[in-house]
């Protein structure tokens, strides 16, 4: 069965469901979510995008992202995901959220309205390789740097998220 997205306008009141390649395909605005995980030394876990993926494989990008399913709220979804991706679970809080656009290479184009979360975590992840190649723990600066130095490394959605929001996930 495939998965659907919640079609959203810019006030988050949701306006329908559709495929998700389709959504991607038509850039048609709808709801996300990325999770921010941090260790007891603010250190931001990151993941590496498995291989395999149809868009952004082996790019490194925030602990874990997706979309909401019908019904289901910002957290829940959040704390579905990660465990699905990272294999643990912990307390998330919504920090804020907001509307992006970022196409691909491969012609689809991601058009959300994302919620971002964060939460603590100081173990290390069961990573699912059919989602996550990779995992490590980097500082705020360190991740800033890097993104500046090497942009060819990460997600496009990671490099928009991280410059709207950085202040706020360094505060958070």
């Amino acid at each position: 069965m495939e998965e659907k997205v919640i079609l959203v306008d810019e006030q988050d009141n949701q306006l329908g469901l559709m495929p998700k390649m389709e959504a991607h395909e038509k850039a048609v605005l709808h709801r996300a979510f990325s999770v921010f995980i941090f260790n007891e030394n603010r250190e931001l876990m990151l993941q590496q995008r498995a291989a395999h993926k149809y868009h952004s494989p082996l790019l490194w990008t925030n602990t874990c992202c997706s979309h909401q399913r019908d019904g289901e709220s910002n957290i829940e979804a959040g704390k579905r995901r990660l465990d699905e991706e990272m294999g643990f679970s912990t307390d998330l809080k919504e920090v804020f959220s907001f509307v992006y656009k970022a196409p691909f290479d491969n012609g689809l184009t991601e058009h959300e309205l994302d919620h971002v979360m964060v939460g603590d975590y100081n173990g290390e992840p069961k990573i699912n390789p059919e989602e996550v190649e990779s995992y490590k723990w980097m500082t705020m600066d360190a991740v800033k740097n890097d993104i500046e130095t090497n942009p060819d490394d990460y997600t496009a959605w990671f490099k928009i998220i991280f410059k709207e929001s950085y202040s706020k996930l360094t505060d958070a």
